[in-house]
């Protein structure tokens, strides 16, 4: 009988929740895990030409005791799930008693395992202390007060990173999400970026999606606007609750030179990828990238990256063939797919 990783990593005595976290975090059910490890389905959201998992473990008795492991699993050229790096783990765990301490030696030099960046690792704390029901970080009380305006707008390098994500994962709580609609456009630019980028793994309501919505208007209107602040209130909006109106913004965003932005562009092809399945939003993109900052290397990075999500792969391929392309998107894909393409000839 197969050895699956999720039989192993899951028995009577403790509990299993799967995140994806490639682009956002995002729970992966364990039977969607199952099917995965049985190569029955894709990986859903590849990132990076990898599967980017992170396992929380714990058990109800001693929630405190709980392990985090987070794994880089390679996918084939379909997208499934490489068995010998699956296999690999399984061996490194079937080597070692089944056990809070023994587990966390077993994956420790682990050549699958990842560290999050610090701003992620943060977000993914504070999510795994929701599900554990245990209490936020000793600094997310200092946040609450900070967006309730009891600190002066420049205490905000004094805030901490955990604190930060324990209230970005925390809106749902108290009067987090209307105190932080209400100071946003008045937060200090380091903070408020730090904040979208963290909104992205959670589902901004309406009220705070008009509130983001209304500074990305703002900064599109102006001619000074920071690219990375902009990048980081697209990341912010990425996952927003209306979907609609998210893509109403992000077809103005498009017809600005702000698109032209390395930093802009990858944050609108990276978090929301979803928004690109409309062919004429999708175009205008692939217009934008090749024209754009961004230069052929990340023309091609960026695209070679999104081709690899299931449902992006012909839509793509059905725009590279558009009639209306530009000669300027014409050339960068020439470049990317490595032939002359000009006129009306198409890729194969």
């Amino acid at each position: 009988m197969e050895k699956l990783l999720v039989d192993l990593l899951q028995h009577q005595d403790n509990r299993l929740r799967i995140f994806d976290m490639g682009r956002r975090i995002e729970k992966l059910s364990i039977d969607q895990f199952t099917r995965i490890e049985k190569a029955e389905i894709p990986y859903p959201n590849p990132f990076l030409h990898h599967a980017w998992v992170g396992l929380l473990i714990w058990s109800p008795a001693a929630k405190e005791q709980n392990l985090i492991w987070f794994l880089k699993l390679p996918l084939d050229e379909q997208g499934y799930l490489v068995q010998a790096a699956r296999d690999d783990i399984i061996n490194r765990l079937l080597q070692n008693v089944i056990d809070p301490e023994s587990t966390e030696d077993a994956l420790k030099d682990n050549p699958f395992s990842f560290t999050p960046d610090p701003e992620k690792m943060a977000c993914f704390h504070a999510k795994a202390s929701r599900i554990l029901q245990t209490p936020a970080s000793r600094y997310y009380e200092e946040v609450q007060q900070y967006m309730a305006g009891q600190h002066p707008l420049e205490y905000w390098s004094h805030l901490g990173l955990q604190g930060i994500a324990d209230y970005a994962m925390r809106l749902d709580q108290g009067q987090n999400n209307q105190q932080l609609c209400e100071i946003l456009n008045r937060l200090p630019d380091p903070l408020l970026m730090t904040l979208c980028r963290m909104l992205e793994h959670v589902q901004p309501d309406h009220r705070l999606q008009s509130a983001l919505s209304k500074l990305v208007k703002t900064m599109l209107s102006a001619e000074d606007s920071q690219p990375e602040k902009l990048a980081a209130c697209i990341r912010g909006l990425s996952n927003s609750i209306d979907m609609a109106g998210r893509d109403a913004l992000l077809d103005e965003l498009l017809e600005t030179p702000y698109a032209l932005e390395a930093e802009v562009i990858a944050a609108i092809a990276t978090r929301c990828h979803h928004s690109l399945m409309t062919p004429s939003r999708l175009l205008q993109l692939l217009e934008c990238l090749a024209k754009g900052k961004a230069g052929q290397q990340g023309f091609t990075r960026i695209l070679s990256d999104l081709m690899f999500l299931p449902d992006m792969r012909l839509q793509i391929l059905a725009a590279f063939r558009n009639p209306a392309r530009s000669e300027h998107l014409s050339q960068a894909i020439g470049e990317m797919l490595g032939f002359q393409l000009s006129g009306s000839s198409q890729p194969h």
